[in-house]
């Protein structure tokens, strides 16, 4: 069988791809050796900007399939019928490293769902926890930076992450999520995802619901200690990326069911915290966990590169039955995640494989840009309305409208009763095991310990203090001890 020939990327056949051209025996390279020059040159641009966060990622390709009517609640066409099958692409990620980090570290995990739906892509951006550090946009940027490489010593500081931390009293709930013992899943098919943000859901009367997504893992919940992070980043760094790959290559398919927290808009006002604070959770008293489907991985991607770091997730990207809720957190979002990706990717990478349609197919009056691939022939237009029977509007917008009300201005988010940036802190302290608590004292005060300013220290612990007295007393202690050393 005759082997395929080796081409220029204009189609050319390549004659020698083991030797430059030279003028002469052992003289300078020739400016016209036009393969060379190509290869160089491609080589030279064969990396995009990183994302600013979720920069290291894996992902994997597989199926949802709805097990429990939830038509009551939304007329998603996706989740229209139990038994119903649409594909996916999950990309999970760690927040704060660059994309050359190690997996194992103590981090939160990015949990980016892509549904191929037949009425468009609908992607759901989350986390590995329920809740967050800010809930105003504003502060993102500032918490990064706090977080990312010090511009001086090119490092994390402990200085920076904790400054940041005491001046964001409502950052101490995640806070004792990310030091407890989920802080380091011991791989991504161990750990849980949440869609973090409240979303709306409409059902076919019109009827509007918040949501909550829950995928909880089918494998259990595995989580590394500290200690045994460090090892195993040492023997390999990239061990979660190894460990989904595998366990794909070798038939063991990963999978999560889905559940939703549901509360009736009407609700909302007044609960008795904000339901659009990121920084809180729902009560499952209050609103029980119901069963929507069940997420399975069965696919690795043949080129991570074109398929996991080019994948794009937004999550304005809706589809009908679905849309927004009040959050800041998700508004300022819902522009950030794709204008992130216009300017890593260019204005056309939704026409990139990973993020195109897949049951369906776009149309609209999107053209040119870099890497335009969307001319549509010589008779389409690029214009709406025309009279040449382009795309139209539906006139059914995709979900319920949001009541609004007030003056316009830069406003503080609604208080609640239970509105206290501390009490859900101290609840998650006090539904841990003796052995969880120890754990989650000692990861703090190895942190707070290393911060250099006293007042830092203090405003840090008067936070845990207001969550519970003991936790306020043991991180106080630790971090005493530490420091006396």
């Amino acid at each position: 069988m005759s082997k395929r020939v080796l081409t220029t990327e204009s189609g050319a056949p390549v004659a020698d791809n083991q030797n430059s051209a030279s003028a002469g025996v052992g003289g300078p390279l020739l400016l016209q050796d036009q393969h060379l020059l190509e290869k160089l040159a491609r080589f030279n641009r064969e990396r995009i900007p990183e994302r600013v966060v979720h920069a290291r990622g894996s992902g994997a390709y597989g199926h949802f399939e709805v097990t429990d009517d939830v038509t009551g609640f939304t007329h998603a066409d996706f989740l229209n019928r139990v038994g119903k099958r649409t594909e996916v692409f999950l990309r999970f990620s760690t927040v704060a490293d660059s994309l050359g980090g190690a997996d194992a570290v103590r981090d939160p995990r990015g949990f980016a769902v892509k549904f191929y739906t037949e009425e468009g892509n609908y992607d759901l951006v989350g986390n590995n926890t329920p809740v967050f550090f800010i809930k105003d946009p504003i502060k993102f940027p500032d918490f990064i930076h706090s977080q990312k490489r010090d511009p001086f010593t090119g490092r994390q500081e402990p200085d920076n992450v904790w400054d940041f931390w005491a001046h964001s009293p409502e950052a101490t709930h995640q806070v004792t999520w990310l030091m407890g013992d989920r802080g380091i899943p011991a791989s991504y098919r161990h750990m849980n995802g949440y869609g973090s943000h409240t979303y709306q859901w409409t059902n076919a009367e019109g009827e509007a619901f918040f949501v909550k997504y829950h995928f909880k893992t089918n494998q259990g919940i595995r989580s590394l200690s500290s200690e045994q992070a460090a090892e195993l980043v040492g023997r390999d760094p990239n061990s979660h990326q190894t460990d989904l790959l595998q366990a794909i290559e070798r038939g063991i398919h990963p999978s999560w069911t889905l559940y939703v927290q549901l509360m009736p808009a009407a609700e909302a006002a007044d609960y008795r915290f904000n339901p659009f604070d990121l920084t809180k959770v729902w009560s499952h008293r209050d609103y029980p966990l119901q069963r929507v489907g069940r997420l399975v991985l069965d696919r690795n991607p043949d080129n991570v590169f074109a398929e996991v770091e080019q994948a794009a997730f937004a999550p304005n990207n809706f589809v009908p039955g679905i849309g927004p809720s009040p959050d800041k957190m998700l508004q300022g979002r819902l522009f950030a995640y794709a204008d992130a990706h216009r300017y890593r990717l260019g204005v056309n990478h939704t026409l990139l494989a990973v993020n195109a349609p897949k049951a369906t197919t776009a149309q609209n009056y999107g053209r040119d840009g870099l890497m335009a691939v969307n001319s549509q022939g010589r008779y389409a237009k690029n214009y709406e309305p025309n009279s040449y029977d382009g795309p139209v509007e539906t006139g059914r917008p995709l979900s319920a409208p949001l009541a609004v009300t007030g003056h316009t201005g830069t406003h503080e988010a609604p208080l609640h009763t239970k509105d206290d940036p501390f009490v859900q802190a101290g609840d998650l302290y006090r539904l841990m095991s003796e052995e969880e608590r120890q754990r989650l004292v000692a990861n703090i005060a190895g942190g707070l310990s290393q911060v250099s300013r006293d007042d830092v220290i203090e405003k840090n612990l008067a936070h845990f203090h207001a969550a519970d007295p003991e936790y306020g007393r043991r991180v106080e202690e630790a971090v005493r001890a530490l420091r006396e050393d």
